[in-house]
């Protein structure tokens, strides 16, 4: 009877392992758009355009490793903020296209072309193209989230 009782309990917690690691927020392995030396969206403060509403260049002085990536801050104090919830200031698609993610593509990105959508950061590849993003946002960005579950894994 314990034999059968202790199979039943490892099944269950077996399933409830599973259930729980299904149920993991997506992006527990997102792509990050990362370049030279695994500097994420060309060393810009992600924070900043949530703060600063513009972009701001981060400095090697304020860093932080998120994703097998370096995000660059202008300050210790945006550095801090994305360290204690780097979810809420990352961008969305790991920091590439937001456009080009509609369409089912992964291409690079303008840090000076963003924009925020219901207090979620987006990048474009071009600066004229954030108003048609932001214009159409609520057609591209369910398209964009769809392309995004399987381009944005990392492989």
């Amino acid at each position: 009877m314990l034999n059968l009782a202790s199979s039943q309990l490892r099944a269950t917690l077996l399933a409830a392992c599973v259930s729980l690691a299904l149920a993991l927020p997506a992006g527990a392995a997102e792509r990050v758009n990362k370049g030279e030396n695994n500097l994420a969206i060309q060393g810009y403060d992600v924070v900043a355009y949530f703060t600063e509403s513009r972009p701001v260049a981060g400095t090697a002085d304020f860093e932080h490793v998120w994703r097998n990536a370096r995000w660059r801050f202008s300050s210790a104090e945006h550095r801090d903020l994305f360290a204690g919830d780097p979810q809420r200031y990352a961008p969305r698609y790991g920091g590439f296209c937001a456009g080009a993610m509609a369409l089912g593509m992964r291409l690079e990105v303008d840090p000076e072309a963003w924009a925020i959508v219901d207090d979620k950061l987006y990048l474009t590849r071009f600066k004229r193209l954030v108003g048609a993003f932001v214009e159409d946002a609520d057609n591209k960005i369910p398209k964009a989230d769809a392309n995004w579950k399987h381009l944005g894994q990392v492989e």
